[in-house]
Formats: C-alpha cells, structure tokens, sequence
C-alpha cells in the first residue's frame, strides 16, 4: 500500500465554523479505481486509550444504521474491542489473526470470516501482535492492504468509521491523517488533561500534514463522561473546532455500557442525544485546527491541579553522586592580544 490512497475523497463546500478553516477535502480521482454508488465518507474516530472511544462509535453505528444509513465500522485498535459492545461482548476474529491462519492453511480470506453484521451496521476489527511480538502501527498497514485485497474500493457505504488508539505516535496510526484515507478526523475527549492532550496531537498531526499538501480536518470533538467542568468545550473553542456532543457522566450510562448494552436505539432515554450526534458527524465540515502549545494547553485547568506553579530546580552533580565537587580551573592557555 505504498504511496497509495485507501479511498477516494467526498467534496465539501468551504465554510468557516467556529474559528476553523474550512477545507476542500476532495482527492483527485484515480481512474484505476471504480466509481462508488454512494459518495461515502470516511471518518477516522481518535481519542486516549479507555475514553470511551468503542462506546460512542457503537450506539452512533446503531444509531445511524437505524436511521437507512449503511455504516462499516473499523476497529483500528490493537486491543480489539471496537465491536465488543455491538456484538454483545463477544470477540469479533481480526483481519490480522484470520489472514495469518488462512494463509498458513494455503486458504483465502472472504468476507464472512472478518465481517460480522448487526441490525444494518457491518463491523470488523483489524486486529494487532500480541505485546512485545509485533509493531502494532505495522499491523495496521497489513489490515488495510488485506481490505483492499477483499475490494474495500468497491464496497457501497454511506459512512465508513475508523476507530484509531489516539495516544500512540507510531506512523501506522497516523495513516487516516497522512494518507488521506478519510476526510475528515473526529477525536474523543473528556475533562482531563491526559485525553486533551491525545486530542490535542491529533490536531497538530492534521495541521502538520495540511501543511504538506493533506486535505483532511477535524470534524469536532466529542465529550464523553462529561462532568460539567468546561474543559474539554473550552479547549474546542480555542483550538477551533466544534463541540459535536457532550455524553455525560450519568450512572445509567454506565452500568448499560458495561453490561454491553446499546443505549443508541431510536425510542430509548439517550436516543436524541446520539441522534443529533449522528446528525452533527454528518454534516460538519473538515476544519483546520489551531493546536495548543503545552503551556497554553496547561492553562486549560487550574495550577492546583496540575502544578502550573512548580517552579524547575536544576540538579546539580553532586545531587547525582553523593558526592562533592570542587570546580577545577580550565588549564587552557589564554594569550594576550598582541
């Protein structure tokens, strides 16, 4: 998958929203590919490992299939777990194990060994090496070349989510951004400084890219396990980027969710809440963001939280060795200017 593109561009009409600029996130057409029926848009899902990233892309999956959307969800995360929750909590085999056995086994893989579907949503996870046998970022790179083997160009989707670990630098994560595999990013944050600053990277990786010639930007963000603090909606006003909604952090949220229950049904109590949020991922324009520099991104919350006011100390040689030192003259020669 060399200096290739996974898929073709959605054209987007420039707008400015909420300080962003807007973007033409049109690729040019590759004449080897075959035209889509559907203008499908691809939309890479970041966000800090346990934000709740596989919660909101399964009930908005959900949400969106139950509304004639014809949705593919990825899981693009070594762990595996993007479609635990639309499946139950059952394990969903990967691209990455499957391909390995099939090969070892001189077979091919097809479709219904990696593509599992649930009540119009299609799912798959791409899958990764187990810890210290692997580089995760290259599996990533596999799983994708094996879609385009099973025709990923041909497929006919309305939206295409891709669920991306947010806080590994590695390249094979990046590649959404780098690649333009999507059109545009969305990232998954809440009030902490931990996830803000996975959200904030992101924002720095599409700037870095757009730089270079890229055309995807970042749809918004969305705040999960929203405590009504403000930081998470401040950081999205300043970085320029919409607030595409708040799920709060509600008990009934949460008992549901770990009992692997899809709380995006149309009728239920958060139906209208994943609703809009199906409504707003829809129709928010690429934008380019304007990435926080780490004090700014500091300034975010309060110096008693995070020690803003701690002033450095330099370590001196002694401290390192126990032991002290007196400082020794230069024995080097100074001559007189003539």
């Amino acid at each position: 998958m060399k200096n290739k593109q996974i898929v073709r561009g959605r054209q987007f009409e420039p707008t400015e929203k909420n300080g962003g600029e807007a973007l033409n996130s049109s690729v040019p057409d590759n004449p080897a590919n075959k035209v889509k029926k559907k203008e499908t848009q691809i939309i890479a899902i970041y966000g800090k490992g346990g934000i709740g990233k596989s919660f909101t892309l399964a009930n908005l999956s959900y949400m969106m299939a139950q509304q004639g959307k014809k949705i593919l969800l990825i899981g693009c995360d070594p762990k595996s777990d993007t479609t635990s929750l639309l499946f139950g909590g059952k394990a969903c085999p990967t691209i990455i194990e499957t391909s390995s056995r099939k090969k070892l086994a001189g077979e091919e893989v097809k479709i219904g060994d990696v593509c599992f579907k649930r009540d119009g949503v299609f799912a798959m996870e791409l899958g990764g090496p187990e810890v210290g046998r692997g580089c995760g970022g290259r599996g990533i790179i596999h799983g994708f070349e094996t879609l385009e083997k099973l025709g990923f160009h041909d497929w006919d989707f309305d939206y295409v989510l891709l669920d991306f670990l947010g806080d590994v630098v590695c390249g094979g994560f990046g590649l959404p951004i780098a690649r333009d595999m999507c059109q545009k990013v969305m990232v998954v944050a809440s009030n902490d400084l931990q996830s803000l600053y996975v959200a904030n990277n992101v924002c720095s990786a599409v700037q870095y890219f757009r730089k270079l010639g890229g055309n995807v930007g970042v749809a918004g963000i969305i705040i999960n396990k929203d405590d009504g603090t403000g930081e998470a909606k401040n950081f999205a006003k300043k970085v320029g980027i919409p607030v595409l909604t708040s799920i709060p952090a509600h008990e009934d949220i949460r008992r549901k969710s770990a009992s692997y229950e899809i709380i995006g049904k149309p009728g239920s109590e958060w139906a209208p809440l994943f609703s809009e949020l199906a409504s707003n991922v829809a129709t928010a324009p690429p934008v380019l963001p304007n990435p926080l520099i780490q004090d700014d991104l500091l300034n975010l919350f309060s110096s008693d939280v995070v020690g803003r006011d701690y002033k450095l100390e330099p370590a001196e040689l002694s401290d390192l060795t126990g032991v002290s030192f007196e400082e020794k003259k230069s024995l080097e020669v100074i001559y007189d200017a003539a």
